[in-house]
């Protein structure tokens, strides 16, 4: 059986969905929403959306801890030997659960597709001849692939595998020392995959879709803040350190970092330039040629960003048939 864990933050608009999908499954055991202190009705409409269905708990946060603090709380109620997280603007499919638990191969996380509905056309059916069209195909997933789908490249739809939302067996949480990171708002779900998966937890991927997402508008160096950014890069390096990875997982793990740290220094050099000027900004980097032909890339590219037309919302897998051949 799995628990289904929703932490929630002013998510009264939402949160129903997500409760009343996970609660449809038949393997589930319970659903543990933690409210991170809403000032709406979050709490209210997860109670309304169960229909009186014991499964369900209900725990608030007296003050706002963060996603990764609610999850950590929710690990210390849960009782059934799987774990699954389901955010709290998002909902699952039928059968989802049954179909992930039939997979063949062994696992420790086994995750299935999903589909990024963006929020513009949210409203609009589900592409139902795509979903069921889906090959039944499963692979394995290693580090080195997983911290590699995790840096993002312009130009690139965006594939990070660190979206994913896979069951995992909950005694992993003492195996392996897991625990999400408070400190990071960014990246931590990535980082408690790849932290597992160090440590020798089993990935599994199945091309099946189970999981519907929705995706904001925005970048997402646009919706998080320079301290997030620092705080990702810190947990990717320490990532970096674990003892059982291989030389190629390793410069894998500092390529990822790096790739942070770029996007830290386009951010710190924007703060710069809006407080101080474009010469002011550039000056600290004059004396670091490379960091200064990255940003003045990315800053170009932003540009060019700005001229291309605006494509018109619709729907994405994350994972193509191309992942499974």
């Amino acid at each position: 059986m799995i628990d289904v864990i929703i932490p929630a933050y002013n998510a009264g608009a939402t949160i129903g969905r997500a409760v009343a999908s996970s609660l449809a499954q038949r393997e589930v055991a319970s659903v543990i929403v933690v409210d991170d202190c809403s000032s709406d009705n979050t709490a209210d409409a997860a109670y309304a959306a169960s229909s009186g269905d014991s499964r369900l708990r209900v725990e608030r946060f007296a003050c706002n801890r963060g996603p990764a603090a609610a999850r950590n709380h929710a690990f210390t109620l849960a009782q059934a030997s799987l774990v699954s997280m389901v955010d709290a603007d998002d909902w699952v499919l039928p059968r989802r659960f049954e179909t992930l638990l039939a997979t063949p191969q062994s696992w420790d996380f086994v995750a299935d597709n999903i589909l990024f509905v963006p929020e513009a056309i949210k409203s609009e059916p589900l592409p139902q001849t795509v979903l069921e069209g889906l090959a039944d195909q499963c692979r394995p997933l290693g580090l080195e692939e997983f911290v590699d789908r995790n840096i993002s490249r312009r130009g690139h739809s965006r594939g990070e595998l660190g979206f994913l939302k896979p069951v995992f067996r909950r005694e992993l949480l003492a195996l392996h020392d897991l625990r999400y990171a408070e400190d990071v708002r960014l990246g931590e779900d990535f980082i408690l995959y790849a932290k597992a998966m160090a440590r020798g937890a089993r990935f599994v991927l199945s091309q099946r879709c189970g999981y519907v997402a929705i995706e904001r508008a925005g970048s997402l160096s646009g919706q998080h803040s320079t301290h997030d950014l620092r705080a990702f890069h810190a947990a990717s390096t320490v990532l970096a350190g674990e003892s059982r990875l291989s030389n190629a997982e390793k410069n894998m793990l500092h390529a990822h970092a790096a790739s942070i740290d770029v996007r830290i220094k386009h951010r710190e050099f924007l703060e710069r330039k809006k407080a101080k000027g474009l010469v002011r900004a550039l000056a600290p980097m004059v004396s670091r040629p490379f960091d200064l032909v990255h940003v003045l890339g990315e800053v170009i590219r932003d540009k060019q960003d700005g001229f291309r037309p605006i494509a018109k919302p619709q729907w994405r897998l994350l994972l193509n048939q191309s992942d499974f051949a």
